[in-house]
């Protein structure tokens, strides 16, 4: 299959999953979370993974007046939480749902700048360039082939301002031995890699393409196009979780598991660790 297809047939696979996907959002419990936001995100970025390493550094505190655009908006929390925070937010997904997400929020809140839906591929979306503060993604890139994210970075790159930063969190790969392992176990939808056929057909479904996400990775690519780069991994304890019942326990195992990681030595935390905040930040403007 030639580039161009590999990307037009991964874009569409996209849209189909996640416009199934997020018609299932439960709009109260997004109300619930951010009726009472700042204890949530207290809790949040302190147990749970992917908040955590969104929020990380008090990542918080940067965001009021700050022009921010998120990719990947999906079931709109994160959009509506940073609009909470004082951002004037630009939403963006394939998804026509998370457009119809945004308005529900818009209509139930009075934030300081309604969040505005860009409902295209980013690709195409028509944005000025030098505009943007910060461009986040949560859980995104992954799901992009690798000539898509270099695109992506080409279009990010003049969005932003000279001083513009880039914030995603993405699932850290750095073990091939444990990546065998964690397809050995089922889990949610994805079966066993033992379950042949099963597999194969969630396989066949699945919207992640072949791609490399370690974290040596993202920091090559980052270079080509930012001044500055950082991968932060952690995870490495907190992963346990998964072979624990969903219960109170395991919210509190989490909570310990990222104190107890950051004792570790670097190079552990990095080959064990399950997700990653890839800070990018000043793009090298062409």
């Amino acid at each position: 299959m030639l580039q161009d297809e590999k990307i037009v047939s991964n874009t569409e696979k996209n849209v189909q999953f996640y416009d199934s996907f997020y018609a299932q959002t439960d709009l109260n419990k997004i109300f619930r979370r951010l009726d009472k936001y700042a204890s949530f995100l207290a809790d949040a970025r302190i147990t749970d993974a992917s908040w955590t390493a969104m929020y990380l550094d008090n990542f918080q505190d940067q965001l009021k007046g700050k022009r921010v655009l998120e990719l990947g908006c999906g079931d709109c929390l994160n959009a509506g939480l940073m609009a909470l925070l004082g951002a004037q937010v630009f939403a963006n997904d394939l998804s026509s749902v998370s457009g119809q997400l945004v308005a529900a929020l818009n209509e139930r809140y009075q934030f300081t700048h309604p969040i505005q839906f860009i409902g295209c591929d980013f690709l195409e979306a028509d944005l000025e360039e030098n505009t943007f503060d910060i461009v986040v993604g949560k859980a995104f890139v992954h799901h992009l082939t690798p000539e898509q994210e270099q695109m992506f970075h080409q279009k990010i790159n003049r969005i932003l301002k000279k001083e513009g930063k880039v914030r995603f969190v993405e699932p850290a790969e750095n073990s091939p031995l444990l990546d065998k392992i964690r397809f050995m176990i089922p889990v949610f939808e994805r079966p066993s890699i033992f379950q042949r056929k099963k597999f194969a057909a969630w396989k066949e479904k699945d919207t992640h393409p072949d791609r490399e996400n370690t974290t040596q990775y993202y920091k090559e690519i980052g270079l080509q196009y930012y001044e500055k780069v950082n991968v932060q991994v952690m995870g490495c304890v907190h992963r346990l979780h998964r072979l624990l019942p969903d219960s109170t326990f395991n919210r509190k195992f989490r909570r310990w598991a990222f104190r107890v990681e950051r004792f570790l030595p670097k190079p552990v935390q990095v080959f064990f660790g399950r997700i990653q905040t890839i800070d990018y930040a000043i793009p090298r403007k062409k």
